[in-house]
């Protein structure tokens, strides 16, 4: 049976697709920060979370990733790559997972990841496009790349990490850029994480995430923030951002805050987003909302957004 079952904002047209094509568009398309059709600066009480069985079905349509199984030292990462790198020595060490933006891995996050393993971490990089054959997710899901398949992701490189004896399992932290920091919203949640059969990572760090209201029709609404952060929680943002909106953050962060969770954030005066991303600097875009996108690389927000990085690493408790 055939059913015209989805509007493609982008390009005004009906798409036509079988029942279970059907589910999966409607789904996928749920979760991707193209398809927000409603953003709130402030949140509406209360933050509203994807029931546990949405949230596990979003991450059956692409396959597992396959993980990087030997340990390099960080000379070998001379270009981007999905990569697992530590330190000289035993260990056992912290670690870090880290998830690049919606175009995937780029200098940038792989500086982030060399930086990680000079100040002692192992850091596991992972690639959620390319072992998929999809280049960007910027305006959308592809071959079943959703936010809520990278948390599952981000769960699965942290228990490939905790089969290493050079890991210390207890001190496995998120670190997220863009698209990943809006995984780390998710992998934040104590919900997502249970239905996604994860373990709670130490602590999780989101570097410029968007923190939409996902509505869709004949589809459940929900927050990517959510207000059960019960492991500690940064989020750094700037307030030149016109692409992921730190005013669409601070509201829902602030509410998640007062409920409990173990949020803290930092708004960069005078920057914009990507703002690490020395290789994108003078280019523009227009981004899934129509928005002129001009990006500047800033040395003084990446200098201080890493000692920010690292000092709140460094004080999580040992367990």
């Amino acid at each position: 049976m055939e059913l015209s079952c989805f509007h493609h904002a982008r390009t005004s047209k009906m798409w036509t697709c079988s029942r279970r094509l059907c589910q999966l568009v409607v789904i996928t398309a749920a979760l991707s920060t193209a398809s927000v059709s409603a953003l709130h600066a402030e949140p509406e009480q209360p933050l509203r979370a994807l029931p546990p069985d949405a949230a596990i079905r979003a991450t059956t349509f692409a396959a597992d990733l396959v993980f990087p199984e030997r340990a390099e030292a960080v000379e070998a990462l001379a270009s981007p790559r999905a990569a697992l790198l530590k330190p000289s020595g035993d260990g056992p060490f912290p670690a870090l997972v880290m998830v690049h933006q919606c175009a995937g891995l780029n200098p940038a996050v792989a500086h982030w990841a060399r930086e990680g393993v000079r100040r002692g971490y192992v850091v596991l990089l992972i690639d959620s496009l390319k072992p998929r054959d999809v280049q960007t997710v910027c305006y959308g899901p592809r071959a079943g790349v959703n936010l809520f398949r990278g948390a599952k992701d981000a769960f699965q490189a942290a228990a490939h990490l905790r089969n290493y004896p050079f890991v210390d399992p207890s001190r496995i932290s998120f670190v997220g850029y863009s698209w990943g920091a809006m995984v780390g919203l998710i992998v934040a949640s104590a919900r997502y994480t249970d239905a996604l059969g994860g373990r709670p990572f130490a602590s999780i760090t989101s570097f410029y995430p968007g923190c939409f209201r996902v509505s869709r029709p004949n589809a459940p609404v929900f927050d990517l923030v959510s207000d059960d952060m019960k492991q500690p929680v940064l989020v750094l943002m700037g307030d030149a951002d016109n692409e992921t909106p730190a005013a669409e953050c601070v509201g829902k962060l602030q509410h998640a805050k007062s409920s409990g969770s173990l949020v803290d954030w930092h708004v960069y005066p005078d920057t914009g987003h990507c703002w690490d991303c020395q290789q994108l600097d003078g280019r523009t875009k227009t981004d899934m909302r129509g928005n002129q996108i001009s990006y500047r690389f800033s040395a003084a927000a990446t200098h201080d957004s890493s000692k920010r990085l690292f000092a709140f690493l460094g004080a999580l408790p040992a367990k």
